[in-house]
């Protein structure tokens, strides 16, 4: 029996918000406040997906990378971060009128990332205040991560649906795996932060290039 798709989990970062700049201005602030060097937002897009601790690893010298300099640098980027996540970050093109137009579809709405759960429901709130979206979920301390499936499963579980009713759309590897791993069919933003190869070779479905082609996949998978 064919499947018919009735929700969208988002990935935020890369997916729904252009953060990169902010990100990236963020962590550099905090690496300065240590006397180290920062990176460019090319170094930045391939550091950010896994959550704030990576991103701390990432970013440090390979021979800073001790546990207290991780999480002082942590500590750093929180703040900073909670006085410019919104001095360049916004919305993808065609985002928000692609959010209209699933919603009237229809279709459930929620999202999923890595980030920070304070900061995933504060921009969400920010950003798309007219969309009501069913489940917002970010990174809770002590909590899995993608690209472990079981916060996925559980906006799932909390919507009465099967994961096979969902379309997962980000824009990582981390992403692709995520929706592999729930059961959910996986589809590769273009746009944002990472290359059409590691979308496809982490188990991407379909690669679109803009918000739009979302519907019109939508309806042909539905029929």
């Amino acid at each position: 029996m064919k499947t018919r798709y009735k929700a969208v989990l988002f990935d935020l970062d890369g997916t729904l918000l252009d953060t990169i700049d902010d990100l990236s201005d963020s962590m550099n602030a905090s690496l300065a406040s240590l006397g180290l060097s920062g990176h460019g937002v090319k170094e930045y897009k391939i550091f950010v997906g896994e959550g704030i601790e990576h991103l701390a690893k990432r970013s440090l010298p390979e021979n800073r990378r001790d546990p207290q300099t991780i999480k002082t640098l942590v500590a750093a980027m929180r703040k900073e971060y909670s006085q410019r996540w919104a001095a360049k970050t916004k919305p993808y093109d065609g985002i928000v009128e692609l959010l209209a137009d699933l919603a009237k579809k229809g279709l459930k709405l929620a999202v999923l990332s890595n980030k920070p759960d304070d900061f995933s429901k504060l921009m969400i709130r920010h950003y798309f205040p007219t969309t009501e979206f069913s489940a917002v979920a970010g990174h809770i301390p002590g909590g899995t991560k993608k690209p472990d499936p079981t916060g996925a499963i559980a906006i799932a579980e909390s919507l009465h649906l099967r994961p096979a009713e969902f379309i997962y759309i980000g824009d990582t590897n981390t992403d692709m795996q995520t929706a592999v791993s729930a059961g959910m069919f996986p589809v590769g933003a273009l746009w944002g932060f990472r290359s059409a190869g590691e979308l496809t070779q982490s188990g991407a479905k379909v690669l679109i290039e803009s918000p739009m082609q979302l519907p019109e996949l939508l309806d042909k998978l539905n029929g």
